[in-house]
């Protein structure tokens, strides 16, 4: 049966990217909202059967940007309505703070900014199978929430522990990026390169190539997954 999705975007030029493709080839509708360039979030949402917070370079913590505001109220007030809702990096972090959690930037400031490994635990290992890599683009990150699962947390060494959880049933979190493709990477690169010359973030060569090592299997994944989720399944 065919799902309606909010999709939350947080720049005038974001995509949903390989998320939006995904959900189109598995017989959804999407409906695009950026709150942060002025647009309104809907106020009949009870319409939308699942609801998706994507990734932008604000901070979760940005209370001045009136959109930041609107969008941890609407997030909250999804999530009282207890249906499917998936936070992507910036989404998974507003998600951390409706439930009381502190984001953060690194002591540091380290970055994780290219493919990184991730380790699932638990429920994880079922959800994340053999994903093992997956895209970062980030200058925070959350403490786990209260009452939530952990899914996945960073590499040995990585600057952030925190990579996927769960809270309830059916609001789900991940540090990366899943609806990363080509396009997408090089317009990041092109727009805001300087970012992999930050510490801890991998060099531009690093994200071509990985991009040839692991992206498919992300892709697979992504679209697994979403149907899994518009289905309360996960």
């Amino acid at each position: 049966m065919s799902r309606h999705i909010l999709c939350v975007l947080h720049q005038a030029h974001s995509t949903t990217g390989q998320v939006g493709v995904a959900l189109r080839q598995l017989g959804h509708r999407i409906k695009v909202v950026r709150p942060l360039v002025g647009q309104s979030m809907p106020r009949q949402i009870r319409r939308f059967d699942g609801m998706i917070v994507f990734g932008g370079p604000m901070s979760a913590n940005d209370d001045h940007l009136p959109g930041i505001c609107k969008e941890l109220h609407t997030i909250e007030r999804w999530m009282h309505m207890d249906r499917p809702v998936w936070g992507i990096c910036l989404g998974a972090q507003l998600m951390a703070r409706v439930l009381g959690s502190e984001v953060y930037s690194h002591p540091e400031n380290q970055v994780e900014v290219g493919w990184y490994p991730i380790n699932p635990v638990g429920q994880g290992r079922r959800i994340f199978g053999t994903l093992t890599h997956v895209y970062q683009w980030h200058r925070e990150g959350f403490e786990l929430p209260d009452n939530a699962v952990r899914l996945a947390f960073g590499g040995a060494m990585g600057p952030f522990r925190e990579q996927a959880y769960m809270a309830g049933r059916h609001a789900f979190a991940t540090q990366f990026h899943p609806e990363m493709y080509l396009k997408m990477m090089d317009t990041w690169l092109a727009r805001a390169g300087h970012m992999t010359e930050l510490p801890g973030a991998m060099r531009i060569d690093s994200h071509r190539s990985g991009l040839v090592r692991y992206y498919q299997k992300q892709s697979l994944w992504l679209k697994r997954t979403l149907n899994f989720w518009v289905h309360s399944i996960l």
